[in-house]
């Protein structure tokens, strides 16, 4: 599982740095911080979306002079507007990259990241495919390489129908794109590109729905959601078939599409009293409110270390 330290800042003066650990307590706690106000901005991940907004919205009922909104810009997206100023909390889907810390520095802006739920990235189909319930990485490979000629579904297993496939997935400023085309393809950002792209993960939902030989993929909660219009894909990684379920991207088997996902945070920033209630909430009820939203979360005791690495107010 995830192994890297819990919280690092990239710092302008040097490329990483890490807070030193700490022992914070973790006792879930309603937010209702007296006489907050003011706002919190957050944009980035389609995917981590869901758990910001049900953050967002509980929060908000304890501090209703708080306002808190969330935006969908992918994790590309999101990152260029953390790093130009503009947001508080960058969502994210995969760790920042060097050309970003890089972009923050040239604008003096620190990244404090931070691990908040694992996701299980879901290859799904539309329901009228009953063939293809399960593919190799390898196949899925072949699919979705740049330069793939692969048109119809006879072209992967001579078995499978002789019909159209139609490609949904994330744009290229998504996080969940940049981490299926290294997992699966070997290469970062390396996808064919004639297929249906969007930011929002809904769009996506919509589309598999409506092609009959479509195929696509994004986030588990937007299939767990929608389980009941889409079929997931298992996935064989040379152990067998393994399906999404919290159960097996909790316990690693659903390889290689199990990731952390994050949210980045300005160290300054938490000198809000608003923005640093906020994050304290989100790390406070983690444990109940992502699996509400359909993803797995980390240990409780990793929550508590998290808040205990926040470094203390200024």
């Amino acid at each position: 599982m995830y192994t890297r330290k819990l919280i690092r800042v990239l710092f302008v003066a040097a490329p990483l740095a890490l807070v030193a650990a700490g022992c914070g307590g973790g006792d879930e706690q309603a937010g209702d911080e007296a006489g907050l106000s003011g706002m919190v901005s957050i944009d980035g991940s389609s995917t981590v979306f869901p758990i910001s907004e049900a953050m967002a919205e509980e929060f908000q009922i304890a501090n209703p002079d708080v306002r808190v909104t969330v935006g969908i810009s992918g994790t590309g997206g999101g990152f260029k507007k953390f790093c130009a100023g503009e947001t508080d909390i960058s969502n994210a889907s995969r760790p920042i990259k060097p050309t970003e810390i890089e972009l923050c520095a040239e604008n003096g802006v620190e990244a404090m990241e931070i691990p908040v739920a694992w996701d299980g990235l879901t290859v799904v189909r539309n329901p009228a495919n009953d063939w293809a319930t399960c593919m190799t990485v390898d196949e899925l490979a072949r699919l979705w390489q740049p330069g793939s000629t692969i048109e119809r579904w006879n072209q992967i297993r001579e078995d499978w129908p002789d019909e159209e496939i139609v490609l949904y997935g994330p744009d290229t400023d998504s996080g969940t794109f940049d981490y299926f085309t290294e997992a699966i393809v070997g290469e970062e950002d390396a996808s064919r590109d004639d297929y249906t792209a969007s930011a929002d993960d809904n769009v996506l939902v919509v589309g598999v729905e409506g092609d009959e030989g479509s195929i696509g993929y994004f986030g588990f909660a937007y299939y767990e959601e929608s389980s009941d219009r889409l079929g997931a894909v298992a996935v064989d990684n040379g152990n067998g078939c393994v399906a999404p379920a919290r159960e097996t991207i909790e316990n690693g088997t659903y390889a290689p599409l199990s990731r952390p996902m994050f949210i980045y945070i300005k160290p300054d920033a938490l000198a809000k009293p608003q923005v640093r209630a906020f994050v304290e909430f989100y790390l406070n009820n983690a444990t109940a409110l992502v699996p509400e939203v359909g993803y797995v979360p980390l240990a409780t005791e990793k929550y508590e270390e998290l808040l205990g690495d926040l470094p203390a107010a200024m």
